[in-house]
């Protein structure tokens, strides 16, 4: 059997087909070019907290002793594609789920619908600021150095028990006759009394008053809670001056309170060796998790660490992550944090140390 050959097409059909044909490429195109709901994660660059950022010490300590240090504390950032600051098309969202060190992730799952690029950028300003003021309390208080604390009342919860009782601008100084030292101390006076309410001596328009306040039981975390918002202002005896305008969010605590311990005690925390890490810290020295780990992990890597450091809230997000080179280490506070460095800086057995192992 023979199959007759499909006549050619004379030259308008053909020249119709050919305008088709790149019809649909241009459209193609142009809805891979179009915006696209999506963000992309990507590792991100590193800085040394004991080291320079544009010609300057990223960590500018003043007021107390410091002493130079031959080890590197990288922490780590992630560049983030999309959302409100920026658009991102189809092809790109295309190449990000092709490279394994990117991640693609709904916008809506990082931000909220209606919010802007201004609101973005200002909710990472304030979670850096806030951030690095953790670092130095936490930093100052694993050096056993005093510094002064302050809780003021920055809202109440309608409906809570604070509300019409404390009000904006109150400084909380005692708790049933008990100073408050930290937010901890806090914490552990409203459970103390539990459900009898406590006493409160609040600082308000420069007069020292007594206020009765109730407690409500938060059911999640199984605390007393007062249904107020908190500020917590310090009075540090060093000046810290963070050189870091163009990195924003709470990540970098960890690695901001231990490049601080290093410059403030003799030697080098790590020796000469490259650790690099993540994880949000509070004044009382609790490593916390965050986004973004395996790209952070592959910066790391970049970069030349021989060490990470990762919160224990990300460990099983970092499983099958580790580029290969890199040891992984599990850390929970700022005391492991600091004692996984000196590990690191002897160079003893890291195997001891805890890693992210499956369980």
């Amino acid at each position: 059997m023979t199959v007759s050959p499909r006549p050619r097409p004379t030259g308008r059909r053909r020249s119709l087909e050919s305008w088709s044909l790149l019809g649909s490429a241009g459209l193609l195109l142009a809805g891979a070019l179009l915006p696209a709901p999506f963000v992309i994660e990507a590792p991100g660059p590193t800085f040394n907290t004991v080291g320079e950022h544009d010609g300057q010490e990223l960590l500018g300590v003043s007021g107390a002793q410091t002493y130079p240090s031959d080890s590197v504390l990288d922490l780590t950032t992630v560049y983030v594609s999309g959302g409100p600051n920026s658009d991102v098309n189809a092809l790109s969202v295309l190449g990000a789920w092709l490279d394994p060190s990117d991640t693609v992730l709904p916008a809506d799952a990082l931000y909220p619908r209606d919010v802007s690029a201004e609101d973005v950028d200002q909710s990472n300003t304030v979670a850096m600021d806030s951030s690095q003021e953790n670092s130095i309390a936490a930093a100052l208080s694993h050096l056993d150095i005093d510094y002064g604390m302050r809780l003021v009342v920055h809202g109440t919860v309608p409906d809570g028990p604070s509300h019409g009782v404390l009000e904006d601008e109150d400084v909380l100084l005692t708790v049933d006759g008990a100073q408050i030292a930290s937010l901890a101390g806090l914490k552990s006076g409203l459970d103390e009394a539990g459900d009898a309410g406590v006493v409160l001596e609040v600082e308000r328009d420069g007069a020292v008053r007594e206020v009765p306040v109730d407690t409500v039981l938060d059911e999640a975390s199984g605390h007393r809670q007062l249904g107020v918002f908190l500020l917590p202002t310090y009075d540090f005896p060093v000046d810290v001056d963070f050189e870091l305008d163009q990195v924003g969010g709470p990540s970098a605590g960890m690695m901001f309170a231990l490049g601080i311990i290093d410059e403030l005690t003799p030697g080098s925390l790590a020796g000469d060796r490259h650790v690099a890490g993540t994880g949000t810290i509070t004044p009382e020295g609790e490593v916390g998790p965050i986004g973004g780990i395996r790209q952070k992990l592959q910066g790391a890597a970049a970069a030349g660490a021989e060490v990470f450091l990762v919160p224990q809230g990300n460990c099983a997000e970092a499983q099958g992550h580790v580029p290969e080179g890199l040891t992984v280490v599990s850390v929970s506070t700022l005391d492991d944090a600091v004692a996984a460095a000196e590990a690191v800086g002897r160079g003893g057995d890291l195997s001891a140390l805890p890693g992210c192992e499956p369980r």
